[in-house]
């Protein structure tokens, strides 16, 4: 069965091609970033004219990387949420239009099941059951995963999640457009020790996360060194020490939240999704811990942790059972994944 993955939930426009048998045969994807530089942030309006405008010549490029026609698809899977309403619009009405053009069965995905999921994309794919520690855009979760919609939530972000407090702390810094990856660039000039920041409800005894308070602490640090309080007229070698600072503070909670959930579940397989997953310093923390506990690390491959059609294609070739002929799309911008049943 082939299943054309479609994911617009936000600034990327992601389509797929997934076989059950023969696993990925195809994916493209395109960024906004070029379009949302000069605002700081994504504007939602501008996100789904973008949609608009990019997703029909992707399926095409994708199909044809593919070798197959529309009419080889047997399924079309889209993120049905959370995400920017318009955006999530275009992805689905596209979706349904060709669902009920070539009378093939659509299915509407969590986007967040698709980034738990990613993993599975790999060569050296988990095998159920797992913890997952979900990093992604506005969320930083856990997760005690038994299977395909079988989530127990462990713990959750409280305020700012780990992707929110990069972006806000590498704005604060006059960092460009997106702040993540350009804050853990700047990150490795840093120097180890140079600033102190502290590490949000490290010692809570849960498994929740905060973030705000930490990106407060930057925030007043970047504004005491300099006389004026404009933190962007911080030199660059300050800039990069608060940065490496900020990525160790994250990093460590991170780390230590997902090894206290392995604890918890007795689980030994850890999983790691969502475009906070790309970050190297993060990556190199847990691999080092999981190999003292013996225990197995799975990322997504690195292209696969930013938003992507691939982990669209695939939970709806995971969920194919679920798949409507019905047509009456809908969308639903805030979707809790722990409300999602079992495939």
């Amino acid at each position: 069965m082939r299943v054309l993955g479609i994911e617009t939930s936000c600034d990327e426009t992601g389509v797929a091609v997934y076989d059950t048998a023969r696993g990925l045969l195809a994916d493209a994807l395109h960024t906004q970033a070029g379009v949302h530089e000069a605002y700081g942030g994504v504007v939602p309006e501008l996100a789904s004219r973008d949609h608009v405008r990019r997703i029909l010549p992707l399926i095409a490029n994708v199909l044809a990387r593919a070798g197959l026609d529309l009419r080889d698809i047997d399924a079309v899977a889209y993120t049905e949420g959370p995400g920017l309403a318009g955006a999530l619009l275009v992805g689905a009405s596209v979706a349904n239009a060709l669902g009920f053009s070539l009378g093939k069965p659509v299915i509407g995905i969590h986007h967040l099941e698709g980034h738990l999921l990613s993993p599975l994309l790999a060569d050296r794919a988990p095998s159920f059951p797992f913890v997952a520690l979900l990093v992604s855009g506005g969320h930083t979760q856990l997760f005690e995963v038994e299977g395909v919609g079988r989530y127990r939530l462990l713990g959750d972000t409280l305020d700012d999640a780990a992707g929110e407090a990069f972006d806000k702390t590498a704005k604060l810094l006059g960092l460009p457009y997106p702040g993540g990856p350009a804050l853990a660039v700047l990150a490795e000039r840093g120097r180890p020790g140079a600033i102190a920041l502290p590490r949000p409800m490290l010692d809570s005894g849960d498994l929740d996360f905060s973030f705000s308070g930490l990106k407060t602490a930057v925030a007043l640090r970047a504004r005491a060194g300099r006389s004026d309080g404009n933190p962007l007229a911080l030199s660059d070698a300050v800039k990069a020490d608060i940065a490496y600072a900020f990525q160790e503070a994250v990093v460590d909670v991170l780390v230590a939240k997902a090894l206290a959930a392995l604890a918890a579940t007795e689980r030994s397989t850890l999983v790691v999704a969502g475009g906070v997953g790309a970050n190297r310093r993060l990556r190199e923390r847990l691999a080092i811990e999981l190999e003292r506990r013996d225990a197995q690390l799975h990322f997504p491959e690195l292209r696969y942790c930013t938003d992507n059609g691939a982990m669209i294609a695939l939970a709806g070739a995971l969920r194919l059972a679920e798949a409507s002929t019905g047509y009456a799309f809908s969308v639903r911008p805030r979707w809790e994944l722990r409300t999602l049943a079992a495939a």
